[in-house]
């Protein structure tokens, strides 16, 4: 009995004291989370905040630039078509439906839209493409704030397609930063940004494919310009967008893309050159580009393997012309600069302007002929 006692009275003290240290261990608990529960918890949730935080560097280029970028809708009037007098035939619509000479409705007074893309580069001033608001009577330049505002044509040079317009308005205007195009690499990534049929910011992503791409190799002789080649895509709208650089820095101005076999390749302006070109518009209201009056073919000289550039023509009247110049001469040199390629004589006489003359080192046949000429104005080359 005794030791019954003693016993039961044991579980209960036992019981007792299991009750205590079950409740002490939650109360604990409460109070003092375990560091080994906690930190996952903690980490799974800073992940989570990090995994939305992280932007892509396409994302930052865009948000850096993307608001500078505009739509540009133009307007041209076109008025009644002068026909030629006596025509009966013309002046009949039956006819003309008939014979697909032209539609009653061409024949009336109409005005023509179109649209571009273009961005803000200093108080008020866009830059753009010529071809964009070539011929047009009225220019319209949207923000992407929602707000349209006139704009007119400070200058433009088709040459480089090139074009400024000042804004009818007051700012603070978002300005794209400009690059460095002199710095690209074949390779890098780049990002053409437009506003196709006024759909705003719209972004494509490729890379620089190629450099100093010579339009003449595109088949396009009428302008003066070696372009940055890229795969991203610049569609119908976005000429006159900018090309950024992974940092959001304009390095190009989308102008062309290539259509039929060869399509899907790009090609912008390099941001250096337009800069330039943008500035004499500006300030002189026209673009000077420096020119003697030759065309050149780049060629490989089958026995040494060196690159040779030779003469292709010579413009009638023209400084080459009067200096002597004449078609398969090599040049070797022009001013203090060895000739690679065509790209080295026309930079040349870029830089050496009109107003000065320039040394050029030429080999005809198996002798060394030494001139000197002053480049003259590619408009003054038009009359010849």
């Amino acid at each position: 009995m005794y030791l019954m006692y003693w016993k039961n009275i044991r579980q209960t003290k036992l019981k007792k004291y299991n009750q205590l240290l079950f409740s002490s261990a939650i109360t604990i608990g409460l109070f003092c989370p375990a560091n080994i529960i906690s930190q996952p918890l903690t980490k799974t949730k800073f992940n989570q905040v990090n995994l939305y935080s992280n932007k892509s560097f396409i994302t930052k280029a865009v948000e850096r630039t993307g608001s500078s970028v505009v739509t540009i809708d133009t307007q041209r009037y076109i008025k009644k078509r002068k026909l030629p007098r006596n025509s009966q035939l013309f002046l009949d619509p039956y006819f003309e439906r008939f014979f697909g000479l032209d539609l009653y409705n061409e024949n009336q007074p109409r005005i023509e839209q179109n649209q571009g893309s273009g961005f803000i580069f200093a108080d008020g001033l866009v830059m753009t493409n010529a071809h964009v608001v070539s011929g047009s009577d009225n220019v319209i330049v949207g923000l992407t704030n929602g707000k349209k505002l006139k704009a007119k044509l400070i200058g433009q040079d088709v040459f480089t397609d090139l074009a400024v317009l000042k804004i009818e308005g007051k700012g603070p205007w978002p300005k794209a930063p400009f690059g460095d195009s002199s710095k690209i690499k074949v390779g890098d990534w780049a990002i053409a940004v437009g506003n196709p049929f006024g759909l705003e910011n719209t972004v494509t992503l490729g890379i620089i494919s190629n450099l100093k791409r010579n339009v003449t190799q595109l088949g396009i002789y009428d302008k003066k310009l070696e372009l940055i080649q890229t795969d991203a895509a610049i569609n119908p709208g976005n000429s006159g967008g900018p090309l950024l650089n992974v940092n959001g820095e304009v390095i190009g101005i989308n102008t062309l893309i290539r259509s039929g076999p060869g399509a899907g390749l790009s090609f912008a302006i390099p941001i250096n050159k337009a800069k330039e070109i943008a500035y004499q518009l500006i300030n002189y209201g026209k673009a000077i580009h420096p020119m003697i009056g030759i065309s050149l073919i780049d060629e490989t000289n089958f026995e040494t393997n060196k690159k040779i550039v030779k003469v292709g023509s010579v413009v009638p009247n023209s400084p080459a012309e009067k200096s002597g110049i004449t078609v398969n001469d090599i040049i070797i040199k022009v001013g203090n600069k060895d000739i690679e390629t065509a790209s080295d004589v026309i930079n040349q006489i870029s830089k050496n302007g009109i107003k000065k003359q320039i040394n050029i080192l030429l080999k005809r046949r198996n002798k060394f002929i030494k001139l000197s000429l002053k480049p003259t104005d590619i408009t003054n080359l038009q009359n010849y």
